[in-house]
This record gives C-alpha cells, sequence and structure tokens, in this order.
C-alpha cells in the first residue's frame, strides 16, 4: 500500500510538472501575437508580471515574514528571474522565433559553471565541460552559423541577456546564506511565497522601466493574428497571466517538493520542446532539421551540464568574497526549474 501511494504520488509528480512545462512554454505564443500587434514587449512584460502579482497579493501577506527575513532574496528574484529574464526574453522574440529564443536561454546552465570556473575558481567535472560543449555547438546549429547567422543579431543578443538574467539569480541562490540565515536549524523560505514576492518586485522595477501609462490600452480591446486567425487581446492576455504565470509557478512548484529538483529540472527541459512545438502550430514559425537537432543537442548538453555542477558542500558556510555559501532548499528548488518565461 505504500509503495501504491509513492507510485501515484510520483506520477502524479510527473503529471503537475508536464502541464508546468506546457504552460510556461506557452508564455512566448501567446505574448508574440500581442506584440505584433503594436503592444511593445516590456509593455506585455508588465501587463503578465503586474497581473500575476495582483493574484498573489494574498500570497504574499500570508508571508509576509519573508520581507524582514530575506530581502536580498525577495529583491534578486523579482530583479533577475522575473524582470529581467522576461524582459530580455520577450524582447527577443519580438525578433527571432520562440524556440531559438528559449533554446538560446538554455546556454544558462553552461554560463553557471563559467562562473563557478573562472570566478569562484572551483573545479568542474568532465562531465559538465562536456555539457558545455554539446550547448554551444547545439546552439551553432539553432542560429545555422555556417549560413553567417541567419537570425537577427539583436535578437540572439537579447535572448543571451535573458540567459545572463538567469545566471545571476543561480548565483544569489548559491549565495543564499549571506544574510545569515541560512545555518542548521532555520526554517527555510516558502517557495511559493518567493515567487510571490518575486513577482511584486518585479512589477515595481518593471512599472519604472516600462512606463505603462503611456501604453496604447485600446489594444487589449481589440484582436490579434496567430497564423492568420484574429484572436483576442484579452484572451491572450489571460492566458500570459493566469496559465502562463500563476498556474506555472504553482504547479511547477507542487511537483518539485513532489518528485525532486533533479527530476523536474529534467521535465523542464521539454519547456523549449513545447514552446517550439506550439510556435510552429500556432504561429506557423517552422524550424530546419539542423535547428531541431542543434535544439536537441543544446538540450542535452543543458541537462548534462545542470546534473553535473559541483554541488556547495553541506553545513553551514560563512559567504565571503568568491565562495559559495550553501543554498537553502527554497533555492535549490528554484534554481533546478526554470526561471520564469
Amino acid at each position: 500500500m505504500h509503495a501504491s501511494s509513492r507510485f501515484q504520488g510520483r506520477s502524479a509528480g510527473l503529471g503537475l510538472a508536464l502541464l508546468s512545462a506546457f504552460a510556461f512554454g506557452g508564455s512566448g505564443v501567446a505574448a508574440k501575437p500581442l506584440i505584433e500587434a503594436g503592444l511593445d514587449p516590456l509593455h506585455v512584460v508588465w501587463l503578465r508580471v503586474a497581473g500575476a502579482a495582483l493574484i498573489m497579493l494574498p500570497v504574499a501577506w500570508r508571508h509576509r515574514n519573508l520581507v524582514r527575513e530575506r530581502p536580498a532574496l525577495l529583491a534578486g528574484f523579482g530583479l533577475f528571474a522575473v524582470a529581467g529574464v522576461q524582459a530580455f526574453y520577450f524582447a527577443s522574440i519580438s525578433r527571432i522565433p520562440v524556440g531559438v529564443a528559449l533554446l538560446v536561454e538554455y546556454l544558462a546552465p553552461a554560463l553557471v559553471l563559467g562562473w563557478v570556473r573562472f570566478v569562484q575558481r572551483r573545479p568542474v567535472t568532465r562531465a559538465a565541460a562536456a555539457g558545455v560543449v554539446l550547448a554551444v555547438g547545439g546552439l551553432a546549429c539553432v542560429v545555422e552559423v555556417w549560413a553567417g547567422l541567419s537570425f537577427d543579431l539583436l535578437g540572439l543578443l537579447l535572448a543571451l541577456g535573458a540567459a545572463c538574467c538567469q545566471v545571476g539569480y543561480f548565483v544569489l541562490s548559491d549565495h543564499g546564506g549571506q544574510d545569515g540565515r541560512s545555518g542548521e536549524g532555520a526554517e527555510p523560505p516558502h517557495p511559493v511565497g518567493v515567487i510571490a514576492y518575486g513577482l511584486i518586485v518585479g512589477a515595481a522595477v518593471l512599472t519604472v522601466v516600462a512606463r505603462p501609462w503611456g501604453m496604447d490600452w485600446a489594444l487589449l480591446g481589440g484582436s490579434a493574428g496567430m497564423n492568420g486567425d484574429e484572436v483576442p487581446a484579452w484572451l491572450l492576455l489571460g492566458w500570459i497571466v493566469l496559465l502562463a504565470t500563476v498556474l506555472a509557478y504553482a504547479t511547477g512548484v507542487v511537483s518539485v517538493r513532489m518528485l525532486s529538483p533533479q527530476v523536474a529540472g529534467v521535465v523542464a527541459c521539454l519547456e523549449a520542446v513545447i514552446a517550439t512545438g506550439l510556435a510552429w502550430v500556432l504561429l506557423g514559425e517552422h524550424l530546419s532539421a539542423p535547428q531541431l537537432i542543434g535544439g536537441f543537442v543544446v538540450l542535452t548538453g543543458a541537462f548534462i551540464a545542470q546534473s553535473a555542477a559541483p554541488k556547495p558542500p553541506s553545513g553551514p558556510v560563512a559567504a565571503g568574497a568568491g565562495t559559495g555559501a550553501v543554498a537553502g532548499p527554497v533555492e535549490d528548488e528554484l534554481s533546478h526549474g526554470r526561471a520564469p518565461h
């Protein structure tokens, strides 16, 4: 009976992880028609983050102690994983295909290893180095370097900016003990509470950057083209806020707790596959055979680089310059999933 319950729990966890990957993967597909209809990418990001933050306000109030206990983590999550990643990602998909932008973003685990090796001067395993080589080689196929970069260079740089923002958050997570609260016996911050405040911080930052008071609000009452079909703009916005943000986060966090960060991280790699498939069907963005093969290689390399990354030592560690402190369970859960798209 116990084994049966555990199997059912894992099955439910896998189902939720797949639902989360599907929900996250659809964000770019729903956002691109709004951008092509005339909305600025930053305005679309602000609408997504502000809408999700409004829905998550009750959760933030319930975990209001985090403001006092983990201000650095909340600020970092809001600045990098919410505002930074999404702003760069949405700006990139306005210039290049959704699948390509997301695959470029999956260089983040490889970039994290570069930080570990050359900045923190910690050893990196051969398997991790091989994962980096695979990811970079696969990316070369995705952007078709033999054709002289057939994609918009600025779009590729914006996607790389999203990957760098993910690295910034992963590095912040690795230094989660800087506030002196990650020692033994300290209660880890609740991941849903971190997400809620990350969205609030991200919305505040994006309000200053995007200046939504200059947005053409009338566009939200119209429609947007999706591969020849007209879809109500408000329906696409609801998809982005409710499905691609709130539902995606909630199911992602629960799936990690029912499975493990490693298993959930593997399932999260399907996000790029789902995004590419949805963009193919709903937006008509077709990728060539070499690009599809390159995408598979990028995901394989990212998975190897992530799973072979050196783990920080167990037990409390005093954080200092160039040293990594122990990341608490919430940081481990978030960094083994994905930064929001």
